[in-house]
């Protein structure tokens, strides 16, 4: 039977406000479970990877290997290599150290910035026997030799806009990339080329984030058969899982909605339909999945649940 998933951020990124009626009570009724909190788990929740332990991290394996699915996605070649993602980022110093306040996408890096760049960067990297290289402007990649031990990175979404420093990698392995995270960054805080993105009101590239490493997986499998996303690393799952991308709207589908910020906008133009939807029997289940690890389950049977009290989103 047909299920739509829709995957949220945190309920704390939406403002407090009352849900319309119909929503409050729909969520009264539905079945509420908490899972593991994060970006990694909520993916998790959708996604078997198969061989992700092979990410060499210092604590033992287990992350999620972001950087060699977007790779597969981006280039097609990340099988027999690990890979770790080494995205150009914004750092801005503040009176306690540095903050990143932009990374990837955000910096709407060209493909002329990539260019501009690389040829400064790729000696720094050559010389630990690293190749870095940038298949994509704001996917920037670098390929591990084999037997390198690596630390466990931070994933950027975590590091934005906090504190830089507590999310440097720690250890003996931590502190060969926090020194190589400090070449870069003489590196890039000196080319003439971030003026040129600064006059044209740009944020200089003027660091590297480094996240993400790992092995492709032997295999990866969803239940859902259809998956809508712009997010890359959603979609590399989805194509690794053989399942389809986009295209016309399909059953079983799991939709990222993850950018939404607009509680308005989440109850009257995802929810409601949906409900609606079921309500006519064209979907079997409904699901609302945040990042903080709370999920609601709504079924048309539930509309008999006539005891239970409508329900906010915020509540507990």
């Amino acid at each position: 039977m047909a299920t739509a998933t829709l995957l949220l951020a945190s309920r704390s990124r939406f403002a407090v406000a009352a849900l319309p009626d119909v929503v409050a009570r729909a969520l009264g009724r539905a079945e509420r479970s908490e899972h593991a909190a994060g970006e990694r788990a909520q993916l998790q929740r959708h996604f078997h990877v198969q061989g992700a332990s092979d990410a060499l991290d210092a604590a033992g394996g287990g992350a999620m290997p972001a950087a060699a699915l977007t790779r597969q996605l981006d280039a097609g070649d990340a099988a027999g290599h690990v890979w770790l993602r080494a995205d150009p980022a914004h750092m801005v110093p503040d009176m306690h150290g540095a903050r990143m306040m932009g990374y990837g996408d955000t910096l709407r890096p060209s493909h002329e910035d990539a260019v501009a760049l690389l040829p400064d960067l790729l000696p720094v990297f050559a010389g630990h026997g690293l190749h870095l290289d940038a298949p994509v402007a704001s996917r920037w990649y670098l390929r591990v030799p084999d037997d390198m031990t690596l630390p466990v990175f931070a994933s950027p979404d975590d590091v934005l806009g906090d504190d830089l420093f507590s999310h440097l990698p720690s250890g003996a392995e931590g502190r060969y990339w926090r020194a190589l995270l400090t070449e870069t960054q003489v590196v890039l805080h000196a080319h003439p080329w971030n003026g040129q993105r600064v006059a044209q009101g740009l944020s200089p590239i003027n660091s590297l984030w480094f996240w993400g490493a790992g092995r492709l997986p032997h295999s990866v499998a969803t239940p859902h058969a259809q998956v809508r996303s712009r997010d890359a690393l959603l979609r590399a799952l989805a194509t690794a899982a053989g399942v389809q991308v986009d295209g016309e709207q399909s059953v079983d589908a799991l939709v990222d909605l993850r950018p939404l910020r607009s509680l308005d906008q989440l109850a009257n133009q995802a929810i409601i339909p949906l409900l609606q939807a079921l309500q006519r029997g064209e979907l079997h289940r409904l699901v609302l999945d945040f990042e903080d690890g709370v999920q609601f389950g709504f079924q048309r049977s539930q509309r008999w649940r006539f005891w239970k009290k409508p329900r906010q989103l915020h509540e507990a």
